[in-house]
């Protein structure tokens, strides 16, 4: 058996995802409980220049200004827009909306990228992967209920973030090869940390005490901490192994809306949440089964 493919480092993939998903669901409640006193443009920049500070502080000693180095820049700065789109428009979200319907909301990345593959990457569909599209977005439909008295608007910049969060999945895996994990890693967030402090004067507002400092302190780590774990759970097991553990974040943002918000979704949030996994866990298998085919 291939040491990749040990059960014990399975286990350890498995724990590092698992470990992510326990880590976002912490930092987005940070962010909402500093939403509600400070803007949320602010906030996302916290969580950006942390992040990269962080990873300068990790990388820069053993790999120097070869970290800065890539083959595409233009790309790598796309790719920070989405991510900085993406967290600019949870963390605003989140704000009036409770953790967990957000988090369920927020699961529809995967079926985004599997809406994009086709267009963007060339890769190919079914009919199969069609329907489960089909069905996840209904899925989606079900959390947000438009159209209902239950409906509130927040719930739009959510869907919003998982779609940019959805393409910036898709540029990375065309860049997958252009530039080192590390490297991308530290670009996927510049724009937030250094083209965005333009417009802080114009929201910013300096914390007024100890607690909030910290809590801005401890996002961009959070953050990076969280992607670290998901590296690093790639690395010791197959994606098709870890992914359906990625779900495991929305039961962490339940955990964590609760004990901090006192939110617990409602029944039609659970079911709506229920289809868009197994749609996405359709399509994930349905991806694997076709990889895993000999060639004719």
């Amino acid at each position: 058996m291939p040491p990749a493919h040990q059960p014990q480092r399975l286990l350890l993939g498995i724990l590092f995802i698992i470990g992510a998903g326990l880590i976002f669901p912490v930092m987005n409640g940070i962010a909402k409980f500093l939403g509600g006193e400070y803007a949320s443009l602010q906030v996302s920049w916290a969580r950006a220049f942390g992040h990269v500070l962080f990873l300068l502080i990790a990388f820069m000693p053993r790999r120097g200004l070869r970290l800065l180095h890539t083959r595409n820049l233009k790309g790598q700065m796309l790719r920070s827009v989405f991510l900085f789109l993406s967290n600019l428009c949870f963390f605003f979200g989140v704000t009036f909306i409770p953790i967990g319907k957000a988090s369920a909301i927020s699961l529809a990345a995967p079926l985004v990228v599997a809406l994009l593959a086709w267009p963007l990457l060339r890769e190919r569909t079914t009919p199969g992967r069609i329907a489960a599209l089909a069905v996840g977005f209904i899925g989606v439909i079900v959390v947000i209920r438009p159209g209902t008295s239950l409906f509130h608007w927040a719930s739009l910049f959510i869907l919003a973030s998982a779609t940019c969060y959805g393409i910036y999945q898709i540029l990375t895996r065309r860049m997958a090869t252009t530039d080192s994990p590390e490297t991308a890693a530290v670009y996927s967030s510049v724009v937030g940390a250094f083209l965005i402090i333009v417009t802080l004067p114009f929201v910013w507002r300096t914390p007024d005490n100890l607690h909030d400092i910290l809590l801005f302190c401890a996002m961009g780590p959070l953050g990076a901490l969280g992607h670290y774990c998901v590296a690093r759970a790639m690395l010791y097991a197959p994606a098709n192994v870890v992914s359906p553990f990625q779900y495991f974040q929305l039961l962490g943002s339940v955990a964590v809306g609760y004990v901090a918000f006192s939110d617990l979704p409602d029944a039609l949030t659970w079911v709506g949440a229920a289809i868009i996994v197994s749609s996405g866990l359709y399509i994930g298998w349905s991806q694997t089964r076709s990889t895993s085919r000999p060639p004719a």
